[in-house]
């Protein structure tokens, strides 16, 4: 991901070129080998980031110590971003590395200094924000109202092209359950019934969408 790629990203979009390059100058390149944690729940936060390569999973620990992914980062995206407007500016999440991934981390100061001297940059900022509560607030609703069937079916509808019939997941069945807050266990039974109904065919990480409307049907049982 070159600067001018980066430039046209959706919280530096709004900048002038002058803002745009005092906070590049304040960014810094790290590379995560798999596994490898970026970020605790609790640590204070002094920058937000950008993948620019592999996968960042975003979690909670429950006091057992069960995992619940809260999203899973992909590149071109932001993430903690928002923290710098919190109070007490502390991570809410853990951010691990699910494989080998590239991240640019940028100052927080320096970011918010801007948009408190611009009045354009903070609208385009709150817009943005305002566009993914109302994604967040989808997430919810879908996570909370609906079964795990419709949960699974969702996220393969979601995950797979007009164009496309096969979908080549980019992360584990086991995060992917923990994504949807479906049991690992539960997920596979989802899976066989939705092979035995002859509306998907799997292969390791690869599902193919044999009948998409009788899928869509699922939605809607």
């Amino acid at each position: 991901m070159n600067k001018d790629e980066i430039r046209k990203l959706h919280l530096f979009a709004a900048l002038d070129a002058q803002q745009f390059d005092h906070v590049s100058e304040t960014s810094v390149a790290s590379k995560l080998v798999p596994h490898q944690n970026l970020f605790f729940q609790g640590e204070s936060a002094s920058h937000f980031y950008l993948l620019v390569s592999g996968q960042i999973k975003l979690y909670l620990l429950s006091p057992e110590g069960e995992e619940k992914i809260i999203d899973i980062i992909q590149p071109g995206q932001f993430f903690a971003e928002a923290v710098m407007f919190m109070e007490g500016q502390r991570y809410p999440v853990n951010a691990t590395a699910l494989v080998e991934s590239e991240v640019l981390a940028f100052d927080n100061h320096v970011y918010r200094s801007i948009i408190e001297n611009s009045p354009r940059v903070s609208l385009a900022v709150l817009s943005d924000f305002s566009r993914r509560m109302h994604f967040m607030l989808n997430e919810i609703d879908r996570l909370a109202l609906h079964s795990a069937s419709y949960r699974f079916v969702y996220y393969l509808l979601e995950n797979v092209s007009e164009e496309e019939s096969q979908i080549d997941l980019v992360i584990s069945k086991q995060t992917i359950a923990s994504q949807l807050s479906i049991k690992p266990e539960t997920l596979s039974r989802i899976l066989k019934r939705l092979r035995s109904e002859g509306l998907v065919e799997a292969d390791g990480r690869q599902i193919k969408i044999l009948d998409r409307e009788a899928l869509r049907a699922v939605l809607l049982r």
